[in-house]
């Protein structure tokens, strides 16, 4: 058994096919002077068929995982359009007379060594991004074939050192049980395709004491998406039970669907509403066919990521009064832009941080530039006569943030009624509540706005001052530490004390250990992937609210996380 990191769930057992490293080793070759614009004009031809290959990559995949995953693909466009890059490649063609090819592979290694220098594991995978669109360019140059999969249609587990959204995208999900990566993160953008797809993946082996090449095509594997686990050469007996997990996963996922249509009602009558997080229509499509209330969570900066420019007004509404007549009447909170951190856009100059996640981003960004702010407003304002919409602030950490944002929401609505356009005058607000201050003073934002949502992921991350994508301290992240279950607390004691509505958009939303914290709460709310709410509502039907609310007063006096997580799985075994 090889340990490694989940990164994809689901159980795969087959034969592997071990896919050979997309690279290439070659020796200085110098070119003479005459030959320098026969070089440009190679690697231009060379850039320009790379960037329609991608085109074309990005437009046959749109359809399979929706449009927020294939921005992967507007990361590598820009790639073969940053400055930086393409001018190291024409400085040493014209300058050090070396052939096109010899120059975009020097460029590459010297843009990966430095990226991988970096203690930053975002910008370690941007070495990947850099790599694989750097190969396939050298691919061109060279005249070299792809690196075909198995022709047959006998399905495999695909094996790799490391797999880039290139490579994956040319899969056939029909024919890939599994993969195996020897690197790579949980954040990768080959592992988010790989969720989106549905396909179990592993990654991160664990090792260091086994020879370079551990895997060989045509051996039998097992992995464990969910556990993070490869086992290579399987005995009968483990063969036999890890089919009887898979078969078991599939029965589950049958007996799920038969919940879709149930009212989500705890056994002492306690209703939790569950709704869905969604970035695209695909997701809302599994959202509805899962039973979600609404959309707790409509995430619009797969808007602004898959294109070349800010999209405009009508671009927007048109996006936002579909969801919202899709929805037929149920609840739509629009969060507002969220981009800065770790989600860039390729032609919206963010300034260089030294720590963007504290720093120019989401509501931040939104109030510095009213225009930009303004425009969506406006779509959202003018799809509010199509359906129950609300529209929601990120990152808010004070009192002055909400009444600005709110100030330039007027400010919308007096141009619309100007113009004769119609939308809903009772339209309600909500803030995210993501920050300490912002649950320090949870009272006075009640005040301000319409309801909260809870984001759990960088609430827990910036109280425990812990980079959950740091690997040192990653076990660091804790969403039941005491100081998290208070904070949770005096949030919703916040909200009710006010008579606002409250719930949680985060990953503690699905976490079914957590369900007895939101019932003991009373929150009114949990919004989550689609694909999670099915096995939530099953167990929220035979979870008491009583029962949680005895438990939670038993967390409260708990010291330790260790405490804390042992008394929430002692009660979770008990209702299984």
């Amino acid at each position: 058994m090889i340990n490694g990191i989940g990164a994809s769930p689901g159980i795969a057992i087959g034969k592997s096919f071990v896919l050979p490293n997309w690279e290439w080793e070659m020796t200085d070759q110098k070119i003479d002077v005459a030959d320098l614009a026969r070089e440009f004009d190679r690697l231009y031809e060379g850039i320009r068929t790379s960037k329609f290959e991608i085109e074309q990559m990005k437009d046959e995949l749109r359809e399979v995982v929706g449009p927020a995953e294939t921005t992967i693909f507007d990361a590598h466009l820009a790639i073969l359009d940053d400055p930086a890059f393409m001018n190291e490649i024409q400085g040493m063609i014209q300058r050090q007379y070396k052939a096109a090819e010899v120059a975009v592979k020097e460029a590459i290694d010297h843009f990966v060594a430095m990226f991988d220098l970096l203690d930053d594991e975002y910008m370690k995978e941007r070495a990947l991004d850099i790599k694989d669109v750097g190969n396939r360019l050298l691919k061109h140059l060279l005249g070299a074939p792809e690196i075909t999969l198995p022709s047959d249609t006998q399905p495999f587990i695909l094996v790799a050192k490391e797999l880039s959204p290139s490579q994956l995208a040319h899969l056939n999900p029909q024919h890939v049980l599994g993969i195996v990566t020897l690197s790579g993160s949980t954040t990768s953008h080959s592992a988010i395709m790989a969720r989106a797809l549905g396909i179990p993946l592993v990654v991160g082996l664990d090792i260091d004491e086994m020879q370079d090449d551990p895997f060989q095509t045509g051996e039998m594997l097992v992995i464990d998406g969910s556990e993070g686990i490869v086992i290579l050469d399987p005995s009968v007996d483990e063969v036999k039970h890890y089919s009887e997990l898979q078969k078991q996963e599939r029965e589950d996922r049958q007996r799920l669907r038969g919940f879709a249509n149930v009212q989500p009602v705890t056994p002492d009558g306690k209703k939790l509403e569950l709704a869905a997080n969604i970035s695209s229509m695909k997701e809302l499509e599994v959202a509805l066919s899962s039973g979600a209330h609404g959309v707790g969570l409509f995430r619009t900066e797969f808007l602004y990521m898959d294109r070349q420019r800010f999209p405009r007004e009508d671009e927007q509404f048109d996006v936002y009064r579909s969801v919202a007549e899709r929805l037929d009447g149920k609840p739509l909170i629009i969060r507002t832009l969220d981009v800065g951190g770790d989600k860039q856009l390729d032609y919206f100059d963010l300034p260089e941080e030294d720590n963007p996640f504290l720093g120019y981003r989401a509501i931040r960004i939104s109030l510095d530039r009213t225009d930009l702010f303004k425009t969506q407003l406006r779509a959202i304002v003018r799809a509010s006569h199509y359906g129950q919409v609300k529209i929601m602030y990120p990152l808010i950490s004070s009192v002055e943030e909400v009444r600005a944002a709110n100030r330039l929401l007027k400010e919308v609505m007096q141009e619309l009624r100007a113009e004769g356009l119609p939308f809903d005058e009772g339209l309600q607000t909500g803030i995210m509540i993501e920050l300490p201050a912002a649950v320090q003073i949870a009272d006075l934002l009640a005040e301000e706005v319409d309801f909260f949502s809870i984001g759990t992921n960088d609430l827990v991350q910036f109280t425990l001052a812990v980079d959950r994508m740091n690997e040192q301290i990653s076990y660091m992240y804790d969403p039941f530490h005491p100081a998290i279950l208070r904070m949770l607390r005096m949030t919703v004691e916040a909200a009710k004390s006010k008579g606002i509505k409250v719930g949680v958009c985060g990953e503690m939303a699905s976490d079914l250990c957590a369900l007895p914290i939101w019932l003991a709460l009373d929150v009114d709310e949990l919004s989550m992937s689609g694909h999670a709410i099915l096995e939530l509502k099953e167990r929220l039907l035979r979870t008491c609210q009583q029962e949680s609310q005895e438990l939670f007063a038993e967390l409260l006096r708990c010291r330790t996380s260790v405490d804390i997580h042992d008394k929430l799985k002692a009660y979770d075994a008990s209702i299984q």
